[in-house]
């Protein structure tokens, strides 16, 4: 069974703010509408949805800026971090996104964990570029080198 939303934000996967979409009836009765993401289709729905484009389009204009302004600052930042090796320089253990936001955090800039994009935490020594999700329109950079402790 399914039934038609309108989403309130941008959901990964599924659609734009101000999309009509479906979706199946657990789906939006259980994540969508209490996290207010979506609304049921109404006539008021549609109106109030009109309304709330205006506030979000400045709010992710803002967002957008910072995003891109805090990109370029990752793409002037290098991170050094330094970690024991055994032979054939293995590291012991491996560098994680945790300890790239700590790196970064020791620099002045913050940014979550969450958004620092590992497919597999780094295992050797040398020179890494990382992707950080800043926005979902905007991707920073940052370079990491890992030596020898």
């Amino acid at each position: 069974m399914s039934v038609e939303v309108i989403l309130r934000e941008y959901v990964e996967h599924l659609g734009q703010r101000g999309e009509i979409v479906k979706v199946s009836d657990g789906y939006a009765r259980n994540y969508l509408l209490p996290r207010k993401l979506a609304l049921s289709v109404t006539e008021e729905s549609k109106k109030q949805i009109v309304r709330e484009r205006v506030v979000a389009e400045t709010r992710e204009s803002a967002e957008r800026q910072e995003a891109e302004a805090l990109a370029g600052k990752l793409a002037a930042t290098e991170i050094e971090i330094a970690r024991r090796v055994g032979d054939h320089d293995a590291l012991y253990g491996s560098v994680t996104p945790a300890d790239l936001a700590t790196a970064l955090l020791a620099k002045q800039i913050t940014v979550d964990k969450r958004r620092i994009q590992l497919a597999d935490a780094l295992k050797t020594i040398g020179e890494h570029t990382v992707p950080v999700k800043l926005h979902r329109d905007v991707v920073g950079q940052i370079r990491v080198k890992i030596v020898k402790a």
